[in-house]
């Protein structure tokens, strides 16, 4: 087995210590809006949004006033995409079906599939409008029945981005706060005096948000954990080129300054034309300023023997987002178990899952595709079951077994509500304390 890094990221050593000095600024941060509420949300927003106002939410009259300054055309494409999400939602939504069986004569289990009853939708637009993210997550909320979603997004250039409010609105928002960061996921999570907590936060931001998100699991549930963007490129000299590589991997590294992004390849030559190529892009990159960064510090470049090592490696790095171009990319879609989502062929790529396609852009990172997967219409429905038992033979029989099994651990307590059951329908007398045994009745 060969395995040649030609280029490596930062250490995880040091990764690790960028991650611990981001939860310590999170923890103390979540604990003063836990104590002073909308004091502390207040000047967190004036502090690092730069941005203050009598109340934070969004009135009706100045959503409206905010929407006109939307173009024709910007808000077409914005109802467009909002329509692929929510055709791939409502498909998702109709593969989750409420079931009812009879497992033994006279019991019938069964589960419904109920949504969560409110869910802060966080929107980032610090750096970048993420406008995209509004469809992915209040609109599928939407599909999928909350009767409350409450968004928050960050101002951009000092007022509210007219795109994103638009697609939080458009998408069905209920409650819309401009506010950013930790003290947006903070006051959703644990309520203030003028937010209402709510049940779940579902949404992308930067390391901070990421981390509030974690801390703030199991007082609230969350949807994943969303760092950082990670892509990665899996190419082969048949299906793929330097420049799709290259384009396909700056394309997201402009995300941040802490964004993965990785090649791997079976082919030496096009690994070192990409590095080449990447190098002139950054030359003509708008955005290099970032994109460098990220490449710099977390851009790997992996080449290997054969497509199996191709497939141990990318697994094991388990990205976020994963561009497959090779002559074998159902043998990936295949094989693959860890990752965030698959772009199979050179003719589709990651933005078109970030922004348009109608799959949800909000997907695991750092890992944790080895465990959940993205955010979808499911993550709003909480799947609860049920049962009946309907004669007194299913009552006496399923007791006597729960009986049983009950004093096999030594809960006696729960034995006699099975051994209650025994009695009563079943017409056996059962000392308490006892084990069930269904044969006395034909004695």
């Amino acid at each position: 087995m060969t395995i040649t890094y030609l280029k490596r990221g930062k250490p995880e050593a040091d990764r690790a210590e960028d991650d611990a000095k981001t939860a310590a600024v999170v923890a103390s941060t979540l604990k003063d809006i836990e104590t002073r509420g909308d004091a502390a949300v207040r000047e967190l927003a004036v502090k690092f949004d730069k941005y203050d106002r009598e109340s934070y939410r969004l009135s009706e009259a100045e959503i409206e006033a905010i929407i006109a300054k939307v173009s024709p055309q910007d808000l077409e494409d914005i109802k467009f995409a909002q329509e692929q999400v929510r055709n791939f939602a409502q498909a998702q939504r109709d593969s989750m079906l409420d079931i009812e069986v009879e497992t033994l004569p006279g019991v019938i289990l069964g589960h419904k599939n109920i949504p969560v009853q409110s869910v802060g939708c966080y929107v980032p637009g610090g750096k970048f409008p993420m406008v995209a993210s509004a469809h992915m997550s209040v609109a599928t909320a939407k599909v999928a029945g909350v009767p409350r979603i409450v968004a928050c997004t960050p101002p951009f250039n000092g007022e509210p981005n007219p795109g994103v409010i638009a697609a939080m609105h458009l998408g069905g928002a209920d409650e819309i706060y401009v506010l950013g960061g930790i003290q947006a996921v903070g006051a959703m999570a644990l309520g203030t005096e003028s937010i209402a907590p709510v049940h779940l936060l579902v949404g992308p931001g930067n390391a901070f948000v990421a981390e509030a998100k974690r801390q703030l699991f199991g007082r609230v549930g969350i949807d994943l954990f969303a760092g950082p963007t990670e892509t990665m490129v899996i190419a082969d000299e048949s299906a793929a080129d330097a420049e799709l590589c290259a384009t396909d991997l700056l394309g997201q590294a402009e995300h941040g300054y802490n964004s993965p992004c990785v090649l791997i390849t079976n082919s030496e030559k096009l690994a070192r034309d990409t590095l080449t190529e990447i190098d002139r892009i950054l030359e003509i990159l708008p955005t290099a300023g970032t994109a460098k960064v990220s490449w710099e510090d977390y851009g790997e470049v992996i080449v290997c023997d054969t497509y199996d090592e191709m497939l141990q490696v990318a697994d094991e790095i388990a990205s976020e987002h994963v561009q497959v171009m090779t002559d074998r990319d159902d043998w990936f879609l295949d094989n693959m178990t860890c990752y965030g989502a698959l772009f199979l062929g050179p003719r589709t790529n990651v933005a078109n899952g970030d922004k348009v396609i109608g799959t949800n852009h909000t997907l695991p990172t750092k890992k944790a595709g080895r465990y959940t997967g993205g955010l979808w219409v499911g993550k709003y429905l909480k799947t609860h079951s049920y049962q009946k038992v309907l004669t007194d033979e299913a009552a006496a029989r399923i007791g006597a077994y729960g009986s049983r099994l009950c004093l096999l651990e030594g809960f006696v307590g729960h034995a006699e509500q099975c051994n209650v059951r025994v009695r009563r329908y079943g017409g056996v007398n059962v000392p308490y304390g006892a084990p069930a045994h269904l044969a006395e009745a034909a004695e």
